[in-house]
């Protein structure tokens, strides 16, 4: 076997090798960004004009998300937004819209103590979808609700369901490891 021919096998093994790494690679970051996200992967990707597009998106979200000051609670102020919590779940009973308002302003409270930015809910959601977004759909479907009650549109049933899709995400944002925890009734 001439040098020419061997050094060509070894050139095409090496750059099969280098393309099979290159694949191994993408589909393992491919892998970490759907974990990571969990359902808001699938809807960042059909949103965009690719599926590159949408992973970019999705990086630029944790890229920004690890630039903020996301901190853990003290259990002082756990307990006060769990009292909280409970007050807003006790209004419901003869106030149901002013409970989803009240439920929909002390997440966004808890977004804030947490170190969430909460001015524009679009934003909000990018924000959480990086380490909330097994939730985000939760929270999404409350404040659609919360929005439609503004009107005094939202029926009882979907009042009451944006106060469990809100407190999905209110259990979430108040244990510090994005675990869920369940609060009193």
């Amino acid at each position: 076997m001439s040098t020419g021919t061997l050094l060509a096998i070894i050139i095409s093994i090496v750059v099969v090798i280098v393309l099979a790494a290159a694949a191994a690679w993408l589909l393992m970051r491919r892998r970490k960004l759907r974990e990571r996200f969990g359902p808001e992967y699938g809807r960042t990707v059909e949103d965009a004009d690719s599926r590159m597009a949408g992973e970019r998106e999705l990086r630029a979200r944790e890229k920004r998300h690890d630039s903020l000051d996301i901190k853990p609670l003290d259990d002082r102020v756990r307990d006060r937004y769990t009292r909280d919590w409970t007050s807003v779940q006790d209004e419901f009973v003869d106030r149901p819209e002013d409970a989803v308002h009240d439920a929909d302003r002390l997440v966004t409270s808890l977004m804030h103590e947490r170190g969430y930015p909460t001015q524009d809910f679009d934003q909000q959601l990018r924000d959480l979808s990086v380490e909330h977004g097994r939730t985000l759909e939760h929270y999404q479907a409350a404040h659609d609700v919360n929005v439609l009650s503004t009107r005094h549109e939202a029926t009882t049933e979907q009042l009451r369901g944006a106060m469990v899709h809100y407190r999905t995400l209110f259990d979430e944002l108040l244990s510090d490891d994005g675990g869920p925890r369940h609060t009193p009734a």
